[in-house]
């Protein structure tokens, strides 16, 4: 199940939307396919990705890591290299020279961590697209970092104060902007959802994560037993599992969002949450976090990215199948992986990552030490210092602001003399 047919993948998927998206998404899928099949088009996108992204990133051997944690070896993907700080900025690349392709002037986005917005921003800095991301009120305020880099980068940032403020809100938003300006405008969907074609676009973008690996692997010799990576929408994890769909191994594994717990509301477990149903929203069928209404229930995890009540519809179906093992990391776990590898291999996980991380420290203890675990570190944590900091240096931390809080207002009082002088 390496792709759709004709949109569908087993019973998920599918095109559910409003007659004027159906046009544009049908050109889209036409012109998707035309570009894969123009070698000037891929050569194109091999070379930027090759200068501008920095690809390929590294497998790194956490050598200490493994020493003690015993058993399987443990290699990091560390997508976290790539430039703009995450896996984003591949499927933000291959959609906007898509979109110029098409003849679109227009970019809009939508992003939860910031991370996909980040990486549209600067793919169309790059490409010289105008460019307007969608993100919730909550994660604005929690993403400050990812805000500014937007701005920096010439986006323009809404913030979307309707519904929960979160990542669900600025996917409908976007949504109802490219309903509104099909003719100029691309939306660049950041995640393996959506209508149909986009989980298959953005797969297919993110698919060079995988094959790197694979090629990777090989060169070393690795006899892989396991892959893990987070799974919030899925953009990360089906482009890491790609190329190892359909094939019996290796074991596929996909960490979600346990939050503070199984409660409703505590969680975004779609796959192992007890509130998840089947059910269509924002244009395809899979399973959500819904109530018995049908409509989407609250989500919490200290990782925006992963804050989401909905699962791409391709991992919902190799969910099903049993392809991929689903399991989830609690909020407190996630943090204890981010100061394990942070300490002892000098890579600081973004929170997302760090559910997977935090799978291959109770994973590896378990397998025999000729065995490989191979994580994918999705983004780094730069941009969750003020997620992290308050955890693990509150008192440090809040000097820290308020010294600066201080600092600000003083150098306004200044600016504002001059300006009176």
């Amino acid at each position: 199940m390496t792709h759709s047919d004709n949109g569908f993948f087993n019973e998920y998927g599918g095109k559910y939307v409003a007659e004027v998206l159906r046009r544009p998404l049908d050109e889209l899928e036409v012109a998707f396919k035309e570009a894969l099949a123009d070698p000037s088009f891929l050569q194109e996108l091999n070379t930027i990705q090759r200068d501008y992204i920095g690809r390929e990133t590294p497998l790194l051997y956490a050598e200490t890591a493994t020493k003690l944690l015993g058993g399987a070896q443990i290699y990091i993907k560390l997508e976290g290299l790539a430039n703009t700080g995450a896996h984003k900025i591949n499927n933000a690349i291959g959609q906007c020279l898509l979109a110029k392709r098409m003849g679109k002037k227009r970019i809009i986005a939508e992003t939860g961590a910031g991370q996909h917005g980040v990486a549209t921003a600067a793919a169309c800095a790059k490409l010289g697209l105008d460019c307007t991301v969608y993100m919730g009120e909550v994660d604005v305020r929690r993403q400050q970092p990812n805000v500014s880099t937007m701005e920096m980068y010439g986006a323009k940032v809404h913030a979307v104060t309707s519904g929960s403020r979160t990542l669900k809100d600025a996917v409908n938003e976007a949504m109802r902007d490219w309903a509104a300006n099909p003719d100029t405008t691309h939306y660049c969907l950041g995640s393996a959802l959506g209508p149909a074609p986009f989980p298959d676009i953005v797969r297919e973008f993110q698919s060079v994560i995988g094959r790197e690996v694979e090629k990777q692997a090989k060169e070393r010799s690795l006899d892989v037993a396991a892959m893990i990576a987070c799974c919030g929408g899925g953009s990360n994890s089906i482009g890491f599992f790609s190329p190892f769909i359909d094939k019996k191994e290796p074991r596929l594994i996909a960490v979600e969002a346990g939050g503070t717990g199984p409660g409703v509301g505590q969680n975004a477990s779609r796959m192992t949450g007890n509130a998840s149903r089947e059910g269509i929203m924002q244009g395809y069928k899979s399973r959500f976090l819904l109530d018995e209404d049908g409509q989407s229930l609250p989500t919490s995890s200290i990782s925006a990215g992963l804050d989401y009540c909905g699962i791409g519809p391709q991992l919902a179906a190799l969910g099903n199948s049993g392809r991929i093992e689903f399991t989830s990391a609690l909020d407190k776990e996630a943090l204890e992986a981010v100061m394990f590898f942070a300490k002892n291999e000098g890579v600081l996980f973004a929170m997302e990552s760090a559910h997977a991380g935090a799978e291959a420290i109770k994973l590896a203890p378990t397998l025999p030490k000729d065995k490989a675990i191979i994580v994918n570190m999705s983004g780094r944590g730069d941009k969750d210092i003020f997620i992290t900091c308050p955890v693990f240096r509150p008192e440090e931390w809040k000097k820290f602001l308020a010294s600066e809080l201080e600092r600000l207002n003083e150098n306004k009082d200044i600016h504002q003399a001059k300006i009176m002088n």
